[in-house]
């Protein structure tokens, strides 16, 4: 099957800390980079992406630092509407996002 062109899409139940992941890694960030951005310790940002901390239940200030470092919108992001739909494409059995050529399943 070939998924070149295909996009990768959370679907609205997605956890949120998988939209974090996988938006972090299409830009190519590291968990460091988006701490920084956000302006926060970088064990706070581990925290959302691995799931122990919800961030839906931080302080509203704070989730929408990290959302707006990730270049999301605070407002999709919270009624759950968000989405990402990066362009993917195979490379010897490997799919991999079109913008970074990185591999979809690629820990950053």
């Amino acid at each position: 099957m070939n998924l070149e062109g295909y996009r990768l899409v959370h679907i609205k139940d997605s956890n949120t800390y998988e939209i974090l992941r996988e938006k972090r890694a299409v830009l190519n960030m590291t968990q460091q980079q988006v701490a920084d951005k956000a302006g926060i310790r970088l064990q706070q940002y581990q925290k959302f992406e691995s799931g122990e901390r919800n961030i839906k239940t931080a302080s509203f200030q704070l989730a929408c630092r990290v959302i707006e470092a990730l270049g999301m919108n605070v407002s999709d992001f919270f009624h759950g509407e968000y989405s990402i739909g990066e362009e993917v494409y195979l490379e010897n059995g490997i799919l991999k996002y079109e913008k970074t050529m990185r591999d979809v399943n690629e820990d950053v």
